[in-house]
């Protein structure tokens, strides 16, 4: 009997008599001779008859179990359903329970608002910092280094104007103007 390609019936009267579906349970000879304390032998044999049939109605829960499983990834296959889909369902609807879920609600809540505080300090640090170098530029220090530079550039720029006028020709073959490799 091939149980793969078997169709279950529960209403069989051979439910739950295969040769694998007692291989779970060890059976010791020696344990049966000796009743447990507080139990008689008729007890015993009720217990025992009890437990061997729900021994066998777990194996054939199993079968039906495996059969439908078999049944349903036929029917998925036939649907044109993969696993990735099922999986992209399952992903989709975890992230969809996240989301509901209070922690989120309460972790989204507590990031928003340090981010608006990160936020409105960068921006006081920005502004701070704006105004310390304006203050910085109206300086005393500043603006005679800024005269310096001013002047030195003035120089520089001035003797290299200078310096180009005599290069010019009156002939007119020095109509080019001159190449400015200065560094500055």
């Amino acid at each position: 009997m091939e149980s793969a390609n078997q169709d279950i019936n529960l209403n069989s009267p051979n439910k739950g008599l295969l040769a694998d579906a007692m291989t779970d349970v060890p059976v010791d000879n020696a344990a049966r001779s000796a009743a447990p304390e507080g139990l008689t032998l008729a007890e015993e044999e009720e217990l025992r008859s009890e437990l061997a049939k729900v021994e066998e109605e777990i194996g054939t829960l199993r079968q039906v179990l495996a059969a439908k499983e078999r049944h349903c990834g036929e029917l998925k296959r036939k649907l044109g359903l993969t696993p990735l889909d099922g999986l992209k369902q399952n992903l989709s609807k975890s992230w969809h329970d996240v989301q509901v879920s209070n922690a989120y609600k309460k972790t989204q809540e507590t990031l928003s608002q340090a981010g608006q505080k990160t936020s409105a300090a960068l921006s006081n640090v920005g502004s701070v910092i704006s105004r310390k170098l304006g203050d910085m530029r109206n300086s005393a220090t500043f603006k005679s280094f800024e005269d310096r530079v001013g002047t030195i550039k003035s120089r520089v720029v001035g003797s290299r104007e200078n310096s180009t006028d005599s290069l010019h020709s009156p002939s007119g073959a020095g109509d080019k103007p001159p190449q400015d490799n200065a560094p500055f």
